[in-house]
């Protein structure tokens, strides 16, 4: 079995800061890591690799310095890494974004599985897994609480808002996955030291030979952000207090009248 895992480096959200005047992020200074959803895809990979056998590839599109992130992937069990760079993808949105890595993955595959965190936490979009399934014309099942493999099938259960619903389909498929699947392994003193030395292959736009330059980076991409803010923060509460719980309530109601919520 070959599983394709894509992940993406990104800002550690406990430090970000957003510039007052330019309303963009600030990015200088602050901490890189693995989104915390595609490590629990990497675990769910590394889990089916151990019980069916097979190659874990794991590939992530962006800057030189993302090959921190795919060398930490190595040292968690994934046996190989692709980093997606090139001056022509800078500026993709997720659409931009899902269409170049599902490119790669043609490149790379076959695949039985492609494997994603459900969403990134720097963006919140939860569209390029999906995004990729719809490029490469192949399923997708989201949310993934459990993956099971059974021949040329793959069932998962996948979370919604009333429980569990079970989904089967044929591979090769694409799921994404959440921090309820799995809880991500540490990686082991050797397999860090081994990740060091490990051998990441670059891609670059040559290397895509038929891909549609015309659906890549800034200029192949449909949305675009017009500013990034931290919400203003507003004391608009109001404290019903004294009398006992009736009068407390009462006043509750009557307040809730007046604004025409009751």
């Amino acid at each position: 079995m070959r599983i394709a895992v894509c992940i993406k480096q990104v800002p550690d959200t406990s430090e970000i800061k957003i510039d007052p005047v330019k309303h963009t992020l600030i990015r200088d200074g602050v901490p890189a890591i693995v989104n915390p959803y595609d490590k629990n895809a990497v675990e769910a990979a590394v889990q089916l690799k151990e019980k069916h056998g097979g190659e874990v590839v794991v590939i992530t599109m962006g800057l030189p310095s993302a090959k921190k992130a795919l060398k930490e992937c190595i040292s968690l069990g994934c046996d190989k890494a692709y980093l997606v760079t090139d001056r022509a993808f800078g500026g993709a949105d997720t659409y931009a974004t899902s269409y170049t890595l599902a490119s790669t993955i043609e490149k790379l595959g076959p695949f039985d599985l492609i494997l994603c965190g459900k969403q990134a936490i720097d963006g919140d979009t939860g569209q390029t897994g999906s995004s990729m399934s719809a490029h490469l014309g192949i399923p997708q099942l989201t949310y993934a609480l459990g993956i099971e493999v059974n021949g040329e099938k793959v069932k998962v259960q996948r979370e919604v808002e009333e429980g569990t619903m079970v989904l089967e389909a044929s591979m090769p498929a694409l799921i994404t996955v959440g921090k309820d699947i799995n809880v991500p392994r540490y990686p082991s003193i050797r397999s860090k030291i081994d990740s060091y030395q490990a051998e990441i292959e670059e891609i670059h736009l040559d290397n895509l030979p038929n891909i549609d330059t015309s659906k890549i980076g800034l200029k192949g991409s449909p949305t675009r952000v017009k500013k990034s803010f931290t919400p203003d923060k507003t004391k608009n509460g109001v404290k019903i207090s004294g009398g006992g719980s009736t009068t407390v309530v009462n006043g509750l109601l009557q307040y809730l009248g007046e604004k025409g919520l009751v």
